[in-house]
């Protein structure tokens, strides 16, 4: 039992007071269902955590809360707990989770409902003071608008004894850095361990991303059913990074450094307790499905918070045509030519029209698909009139006027809604931070006593060229035989980490895949912005490709919305790589 003096409450987290093992069993809204009972009874832990935030989910949370105010909030979490709430105070483990989304204090009073009705008593508490939609001011349309917050909030509630927190939108990694705040009694000055435990949660935070999922050598590890990541933090920030024994997947270099890599930037990672340093990172493996993380530096923190702004931008619509055989660019610009006169004889045409074709088929092929490419028509406007009917009812008319062969994927519809996501800066000191207690009791969580304004870091030196003395035979090859990559979403950029696996590959691949020749692997990305952040310890590049992703994730602007496979995309290009490497 604690003594209710703080030091007792925080050893109370972890039965060993050296090292907090704290586990992962959510990515996001909709991520395996089973996954908090597996982690709960398949090994030991200390804290569990659940990421259920994004973008897009913001969005969809804001959407909910219009329907009725008492929502917002992730409703998967509290089915999961219907037995997993007496599971996890069987083992003593805390669970922190930002399930609450637009309403953790609705959240919170139903996690105490449910726990009165399964009987198993338990303190909850949550965090407030994210949500800054009242204080206005931020234009015509606005569903959400919350501040990123940090770890301070969950760590003050762990260490009044809660055992359920449930937070608003916090920073992804908080989750596991507030509890490793409370755990070892960290101050907002220990900014190297704060770093360190931000670094581990944001490796935890995708769950098995960590562990094998959405890895570029997949083939290499049994992917079935891979288990979800846990962290082993130590008191001065280091990890290891690991899984429950007898899950599936993997826990290597390769599946931590794609992992870490994902959503990122530059080397400074900032956050709202403190700017991790990446370009400081080491990982090494620690024997087998463990990789040890140290030597993250940190630095203050950027005297703002990233505040995510979501509203409904229009209205969309889409046909996917299907182009089979023979003559498939002059099909494509009978049927686009066919469109274009329906707009013009109705006198109304979308605001944005935009035309893809796909060119998925082949010659003499023996199956019918292989000989299809798709024609992808995608429209918006912000009036449902001008992307409804006058669309969808001059595709359909063309079944029997058009290219032979006429099909499409699907009947296409009325046209649905889409969002926009927007980040902007508020100063911290203007965030109303708040602990609420199990008991009740409201804490302000003050702002990180010292900031720093974030600015890019200088690249370090390359490595030594693989052979500066003379060029070496290459061949023609997918730049993914001697490369991994994990691309992602922040807002409308996208950003794409790409890193060798050994250190003959780094030293040509440092000096190879430049931004000029990004762009030509990647046509798409041509005309954007294109920023190569070199991060040598983890032998990776990081492009950072703003606009890619016109107005983010909800918008839909591109056929791979979320640039989750722009990496894939990069590896499938063939580049002349020297022979040796191959």
């Amino acid at each position: 039992m604690s003594d209710g003096s703080p030091s007792s409450r925080i050893r109370a987290i972890g039965a060993d007071p050296a090292t907090l093992r704290v586990g992962n069993a959510s990515g996001f809204y909709g991520d395996r269902f089973d996954a908090l009972r597996e982690m709960l009874t398949g090994g030991p832990l200390d804290v569990l955590t659940g990421d259920y935030l994004a973008e897009l989910t913001m969005l969809i949370l804001g959407r909910d809360r219009l329907k009725d105010p008492a929502r917002g909030y992730a409703k998967t979490f509290l089915r999961q707990l219907e037995d997993g709430l007496g599971l996890a105070a069987e083992r003593g483990v805390r669970i922190v989770t930002n399930a609450g989304g637009l309403n953790p204090a609705g959240l919170a009073d139903a996690v105490r409902e449910l726990a009165d009705k399964v009987g198993v008593p338990v303190r909850v508490a949550h965090v407030a003071g994210d949500d800054l939609l009242a204080r206005g001011g931020w234009g015509e349309g606005v569903l959400t608008a919350n501040a990123y917050l940090g770890g301070g909030g969950i760590a003050a509630c762990l260490r009044a004894g809660a055992d359920v927190v449930v937070t608003g939108r916090v920073t992804d990694a908080a989750l596991v850095s507030g509890a490793a705040q409370a755990h070892f009694g960290w101050r907002p000055q220990d900014l190297d361990q704060l770093a360190g435990a931000v670094v581990a949660g944001h490796v935890l935070e995708c769950g098995t991303q960590a562990t094998g999922g959405n890895y570029s050598f997949f083939g290499a590890h049994d992917l079935l059913r891979p288990g979800f990541p846990l962290a082993e933090i130590s008191a001065d920030g280091s990890a290891v990074i690991t899984k429950h024994p007898g899950t599936g997947g993997a826990v290597t270099t390769g599946t931590v450094t794609a992992q870490l890599l994902y959503e990122t930037a530059g080397a400074r990672y900032a956050g709202p307790d403190v700017t991790a340093r990446l370009d400081t990172v080491r990982i090494a493996q620690d024997g087998p499905d463990r990789v040890r993380i140290d030597g993250v530096r940190g630095e203050a923190p950027p005297p703002t918070l990233k505040t995510g702004l979501t509203r409904l931008g229009g209205w969309r619509n889409e046909v996917t045509f299907v182009l089979t055989g023979l003559d498939v660019p002059a099909k494509a610009e009978l049927v686009r030519a066919q469109m274009e006169s329906a707009f013009d004889a109705a006198g109304q045409r979308p605001a944005e029209v935009r035309w893809t074709l796909a060119r998925t088929d082949r010659a003499d092929a023996e199956v019918q698909e292989e000989a299809s490419a798709l024609l992808r028509l995608v429209v918006r406007d912000a009036d449902q009139d001008a992307v409804g009917r006058v669309v969808s009812g001059a595709a359909i008319e063309l079944a029997l006027a058009s290219y032979p062969g006429f099909h499409v994927t699907a009947p296409p519809g009325k046209g649905t809604p889409y969002g926009v996501f927007e980040a902007v800066a508020v100063d911290a000191a203007e965030v109303p931070h708040t602990a609420v207690l199990p008991d009740g009791t409201r804490t302000g969580i003050q702002p990180a006593p010292e900031s720093r304004q974030l600015e890019r870091l200088a690249d370090p030196p390359l490595p030594e060229p693989l052979d500066a003395a003379a060029a070496l035979p290459t061949r023609r090859a997918p730049l993914g035989l001697v490369a991994g990559a994990r691309s992602g979403d922040k807002g409308g950029a996208a950003n794409v980490g790409v890193w060798a696996r050994t250190e003959a590959v780094w030293r040509w691949l440092a000096h190879e895949l430049t931004v000029e020749r990004f762009r030509q692997l990647l046509p798409e990305t041509a005309g954007l912005p294109v920023d190569r952040h070199v991060l040598p310890n983890l032998r990776a590049l990081n492009f950072v490709v703003d606009g890619l992703l016109g107005e983010g994730v909800a918008a839909q602007a591109r056929f791979d919305p979320q640039a989750k496979a722009v990496g894939e995309w990069l590896r499938a290009r063939h580049m002349d790589i020297p022979e040796v490497l191959l």
